[in-house]
């Protein structure tokens, strides 16, 4: 095709995390390009909030949702927010003739079933008391930058208190506090080992996913400790390629990988379990890391285990995860 007529007839195909931020230099310069066809193609259309649908259509279909501020105040509050129920759908009932989705069932229906699992962990004896403390103190905190600083000035402190005790949950040896030191048992810990000295035995290939570096290298002093043989991804590894292939050809039947590094661009089909040690704000993101193994070429049923401390800051992000899920779930 000559360049002239490809020009007139050619469709854009952007990386969306370039215009995913409406305010970004990236998003004005995509959307002011000359195009008769703009499509973007994403497996997570909204991962962190519905602002990133507009920013979406803003590029792909200009002016279907109105400007960010009417959007915002139309549909992005009231159902963020308000949950309102009436605003969301109409909010699908506007975008549905744009939208072609396919499911995985669909592209690939060949794939075998998959399993997902809610284990719920109890904290016990000095990790629950230690928990009970820092969210004390964590909710005092709080509370006073807000009364001095007001809620748009308080992110800082609320995301170092929500972080305590995430790090908590998983292991007190996350918490650089004097009190975490004298605590030298981790609940989730001993459930994850418990849950592998089950599994492995059976044959199972495990991925184990977790935000935290530091939880990972704990977990594989751990299965050292116990003579499980294993091996470990994070953004630090410098030969992605022969760690995942060393996992891949059966050298160690623990792969633990860190949710950044791990997330997107694998291929481990040689997998059939797969645990994230904690939930994360964006299910979008443990989705991906779990079809790293739930992918086409997997012929076995695969196990995904969730692991949560009930009664605690993580029970919450669970609640949340499933309040995305259903948002987007049409």
């Amino acid at each position: 095709m000559k360049a002239r007529d490809s020009a007139r007839t050619s469709t854009l195909r952007m990386t969306l995390a370039e215009i995913k931020n409406a305010r970004s230099q990236a998003h004005a310069a995509l959307c002011s390009l000359q195009a008769e066809h703009r499509v973007c193609l994403s497996g997570t259309p909204v991962e962190n909030d519905l602002g990133e649908l507009w920013s979406l259509f803003d590029f792909a279909q200009p002016g279907l949702l109105g400007d960010e501020l009417s959007f915002r105040r139309g549909f992005r509050v009231p159902i963020e927010a308000g949950r309102c129920q009436e605003r969301l759908a109409a909010l699908r009932d506007l975008v549905s003739p744009f939208v072609l989705r396919r499911e995985k069932r669909d592209v690939a229906p060949e794939l075998p079933p998959k399993t997902e699992l809610l284990r719920p962990v109890e904290l016990t004896g000095k990790q629950r008391d230690l928990y009970e403390q820092i969210r004390v103190a964590a909710h005092a905190d709080v509370r006073k930058a807000i009364r001095q600083k007001g809620l748009a000035a308080s992110t800082l402190p609320i995301l170092e208190a929500l972080m305590k005790l995430r790090q908590l949950c998983c292991d007190p040896r996350l918490v650089s506090l004097d009190a975490a030191r004298a605590v030298n048992a981790s609940a989730k810990l001993e459930a994850l080992f418990e849950l592998l000295t089950r599994e492995l035995p059976r044959g199972r290939r495990v991925l184990v996913f977790s935000q935290f570096t530091s939880m990972l290298a704990l977990i594989a002093r751990g299965l050292s400790d116990r003579d499980i043989p294993h091996l470990m991804l994070t953004g630090a590894t410098r030969d992605r390629s022969a760690v995942v292939d060393s996992f891949e050809r059966g050298l160690a039947p623990v792969f633990l990988i860190s949710l950044k590094a791990g997330g997107t661009g694998l291929n481990l089909v040689s997998a059939d379990t797969v645990v994230h040690y904690e939930p994360w704000w964006n299910p979008a993101c443990q989705a991906q890391a779990t079809d790293r193994a739930y992918r086409i070429g997997q012929t076995k049923h695969v196990m995904v285990h969730h692991l949560f401390v009930s009664g605690s800051v993580e029970e919450r992000v669970i609640a949340i995860q499933r309040r995305k899920a259903d948002d987007t779930s049409h």
